[in-house]
């Protein structure tokens, strides 16, 4: 069973760098989330809610999303994906794992959002510029570089025209190693590649939230129509 009283990412960290080894860059999640199925392991990003940045930027914009669709990148638990979709926003919710997914569909069964196992490196056709809404928290840092820059042309990909990209992660200062993740936190100019295929940047921050010592990115950029 899984000691409470280790660090939270310790299996996390365990289970990625054995997949790395085998140069396997995204194989952990699936056997992260299954060995917590079975009370074997952390997922360090499972908390009791939404992220506490996205909560805070939807309050900020007052957001509603009637007749709009939305796309959150790696549903994880499910509850960034439910936030969205009480917004009003037709959701759809994509991890590549598909124990996470059951998860996810379990924990809310009542639930309007499409939860759907993908991979983001490699997504559905239809999801291109099909989204008024895509929210990406913590997925990409979770990704070593290879692949991450390839996520993030993808996640930017998702994005239709007069549509709106976020996106939340760990802060890499400039000049500082690369973490021995995971997270592999973003440097500035990892936010900043979020900004392609027509994406403009709206407001890029650096933020703090009670839950976290760290500090975050908290990027939101809009595509003309």
């Amino acid at each position: 069973m899984a000691d409470e009283d280790q660090p939270r990412d310790r299996d996390a960290t365990r289970l990625a760098r054995a997949s790395l080894a085998a140069d396997d860059p995204t194989g952990w999640f699936e056997r992260l989330y299954a060995a917590a199925e079975t009370g074997d392991a952390i997922v360090p990003w499972d908390r009791a809610g939404a992220h506490p940045l996205l909560l805070e930027w939807i309050a900020q914009r007052g957001i509603d999303g009637t007749g709009r669709r939305a796309m959150v990148v790696g549903a994880g638990p499910g509850h960034d994906a439910e936030l969205v979709a009480g917004l009003g926003f037709a959701t759809v919710a994509f991890d590549i794992s598909e124990t996470a997914i059951r998860a996810a569909r379990a924990r809310f069964p009542d639930s309007a959002v499409d939860y759907v196992a993908a991979d983001l490196l490699d997504p559905p056709a239809a999801w291109q510029a099909a989204f008024d809404l895509v929210v990406e928290v913590m997925t990409v840092q979770a990704l070593p570089d290879p692949p991450r820059a390839a996520a993030i042309a993808q996640v930017s990909g998702l994005v239709a025209p007069g549509g709106t990209l976020l996106a939340v992660a760990a802060v890499r200062a400039d000049g500082d190693p690369p973490a021995d993740g995971p997270p592999w936190p973003l440097t500035r100019r990892e936010i900043d590649a979020f900004a392609t295929g027509g994406l403009e940047p709206v407001t890029i921050e650096i933020s703090r939230h009670d839950q976290s010592p760290v500090d975050w990115w908290r990027a939101e950029l809009h595509r003309p129509r």
